[in-house]
């Protein structure tokens, strides 16, 4: 009997499993779920090395980021999980480029989200991409989430202290070396303050005074970078949003930085005077064609009077503002003897003291009464007969901003507007990691045979 229980069991089955598909009015066997949906990696590059030019971030040889400065994060790029091969194209001078990074090979996984820097320096060699990895995820309810990066090339091993405003330092959230980033941090929204001192907990570096991060869902990625502001911090942050933003956090302490120059050829030595502190003069006894170095005044709104050198009878009063961490220099340019075209002012020009391992940074001011309108030329002989200015039709005060140009043995030549004749000629020598200031001047007491040129920043005396 029980061999007949067993073969009898499988036959009752096999009748009753064809009963049911041949039954139109039994259930049909369940749909298998939908698979779920693939989320999407994000990509986000920022330039924190601080000598390299700008740059062009290339996947798969398609160009997909461009000029990318330092100090800049790109938008957020969505892509789908892959290898994706990354490069990056440094923009030389010429409009010629050179990979500097790569081309390697970047695995992207589902749903987490990559904020790449370049990193290091081109002059050392040093250049590289440090990827940081954190989640594409929402921010949980009721809270802020940071990320911190040590991404500064020139500072040393650091701690990070993020407390409320007034408190005292404490134990860092984190002790870290270059190149270095901690985990996605989920902290309270509130006013913090953040401040990196040495290992010793104790000297301080940067100091971000108060930071307002009181909203919620708030979500960073804070990276220490070296600095390129005014001030005494050898660093300052740099925040990235994953919706694309990048703002800078300057030192709590940061100054302006200001340079004096006299382009005045018929005024004699004079006194730069803030706030009518006639008592303690900014300056003293600056003669024309000199400038002075940079001053570190506080950031603010000031009042400035030129006088002549040793009196209160002043050639310029001028209010003007100076920003947290920003460098300027301050012509004072025109002429006693003059229209009201050329009466004595100020002329204040934003300074970039940055400098680029793979270019010369030159500008050139029209500072000069005389000259009338110009063309500028900038050739390697002097030899401008079939040339094309540079710049053309430049007027009393303006500039070129900076320029790049490759290293190498150049000549200026400065001519009227329309004319090949020059009236100030100059050959230089132009170095890569270098910049370059020249402005146009008069001749001493207004010699019109005389005109030529300030020069300010790298140039040698010509």
């Amino acid at each position: 009997m029980k061999g007949i229980k067993i073969f009898a069991l499988p036959a009752v089955l096999s009748l009753s499993l064809t009963g049911c598909f041949l039954d139109s009015d039994s259930d049909p066997l369940p749909t298998p779920p939908a698979p779920l949906p693939v989320v999407d990696a994000t990509v986000q590059v920022v330039h924190t090395a601080i000598d390299a030019p700008d740059v062009n971030v290339l996947a798969n040889d398609d160009v997909v980021i461009e000029g990318l400065a330092f100090g800049e994060a790109s938008e957020v790029l969505s892509l789908p999980p892959a290898t994706y091969s990354v490069a990056v194209d440094a923009l030389l001078p010429g409009d010629s480029s050179a990979t500097v990074i790569g081309p390697l090979d970047l695995a992207l996984a589902e749903a987490v989200r990559y904020t790449v820097f370049a990193v290091g320096k081109v002059a050392e060699e040093t250049l590289e991409p440090l990827v940081v990895t954190g989640t594409v995820n929402d921010v949980a309810d009721g809270k802020i989430r940071l990320q911190v990066v040590h991404a500064a090339s020139t500072a040393p091993e650091v701690s990070v202290h993020v407390t409320a405003p007034q408190a005292e330092l404490g134990t860092p959230a984190v002790t870290f070396s270059f190149k270095d980033f901690t985990d996605p941090l989920l902290l309270d929204p509130a006013e913090y303050r953040v401040r990196i001192t040495l290992p010793d907990n104790e000297t301080v570096v940067f100091d971000s005074g108060t930071l307002d991060l009181s909203t919620a869902g708030t979500d960073l990625v804070v990276a220490a970078v070296d600095s390129q502001y005014s001030g005494e911090s050898p660093v300052s942050l740099l925040a990235v949003g994953q919706d694309g933003s990048g703002s800078a956090i300057l030192d709590a302490g940061a100054t302006a930085s200001v340079r004096v120059v006299h382009n005045v050829s018929d005024a004699p030595a004079v006194d730069v005077v803030a706030n009518d502190n006639f008592a303690e003069p900014l300056v003293t006894a600056l003669a024309f064609p000199d400038f002075t170095d940079y001053l570190t005044p506080a950031a603010g709104d000031y009042n400035i009077k030129v006088a002549v050198s040793g009196t209160e009878t002043d050639v310029i009063d001028a209010d003007v503002t100076f920003e947290a961490g920003t460098f300027y220099s301050v012509l004072a340019v025109g002429s006693l003897d003059a229209t009201d075209d050329f009466a004595i002012e100020p002329l204040v020009l934003t300074d970039m003291p940055r400098r680029v391992a793979t270019e010369a940074k030159v500008r050139i001011v029209h500072g000069s009464t005389l000259a009338g309108n110009v063309d500028i030329y900038v050739t390697a002989d002097g030899d401008i007969a079939e040339a094309t200015p540079a710049f053309a039709d430049v007027a009393f005060k303006a500039e070129t901003g900076y320029v790049s140009l490759a290293a190498g043995d150049y000549v200026v030549s400065v001519t009227p507007t329309g004319s090949k004749t020059a009236a100030i000629e100059a050959a230089v020598e132009l170095s890569a990691n270098s910049i370059y200031t020249a402005i146009a001047r008069d001749g001493a007491n207004l010699d019109a045979t005389m005109i030529g040129l300030i020069l300010m920043d790298d140039f040698g005396v010509l």
